[in-house]
């Protein structure tokens, strides 16, 4: 994550899923896009290794990645994508929903969580949202994290995680899951943009 962003008015997309499909639909979703930035397609792939590769040779300013590939999980190639290219944004979109999936995805660096199944004008929108430094959640994705936080019965053991927290590191995995910025944090929690990236996502980690 970083703070607030000057979204470009031409932002440069990776798309990563394995789904023909889904890559059609996407393509087609961001080429009717009529907002003030415009949605380029700088590569496509199917694979992490493909991903990573096009990474490296485009530097995208927003990845669209999947967390099932045929060679490996989105979350782990994030860590992978984000040493390549620090400046790119990574969206997980995806059809999982499980605990599992987030917690990792979060804890990987990705800037944000989605299912497949939104409607194609929340896909650009959250596009837009994370280009300008958002972190973004689906609404049922930010239950998840909060019923973690809450260590609400039936969460997953990475509630035990989350509890482990300290009260700062708390206050700002949840100001992340209200889809706040760094530098809004920041000013909430009286911190410096910097030090917020530091808490987070390392903060989950503990």
């Amino acid at each position: 994550m970083s703070q607030t962003l000057s979204v470009p008015k031409t932002a440069r997309i990776l798309i990563v899923d394995d789904s023909t499909l889904m890559r059609e639909g996407i393509r087609t979703v961001l080429a009717q896009s009529n907002t003030g930035t415009r949605l380029e397609i700088c590569g496509e792939a199917t694979t992490g290794a493909e991903a990573l590769r096009l990474t490296a040779e485009t530097l995208p300013d927003l990845v669209l990645l999947d967390v099932r590939l045929p060679d490996g999980y989105g979350f782990t190639i994030c860590r992978d994508i984000l040493a390549a290219s620090p400046n790119s944004r990574v969206l997980m979109l995806t059809a999982f929903s499980t605990d599992k999936f987030v917690y990792e995805s979060i804890t990987s660096g990705a800037h944000g969580y989605l299912l497949k199944e939104l409607a194609p004008e929340t896909l650009i929108q959250s596009i837009e949202d994370c280009l300008a430094g958002k972190s973004i959640l689906a609404t049922d994705i930010t239950g998840d994290v909060m019923r973690m936080m809450r260590g609400d019965e039936g969460a997953t053991s990475h509630a035990e995680g989350i509890r482990a927290l300290s009260p700062q590191e708390h206050r700002v995995l949840e100001l992340v899951a209200e889809g706040r910025t760094n530098n809004e944090i920041g000013v909430t929690l009286n911190l410096s943009s910097n030090t917020v990236k530091i808490i987070w996502p390392t903060c989950l980690i503990n």
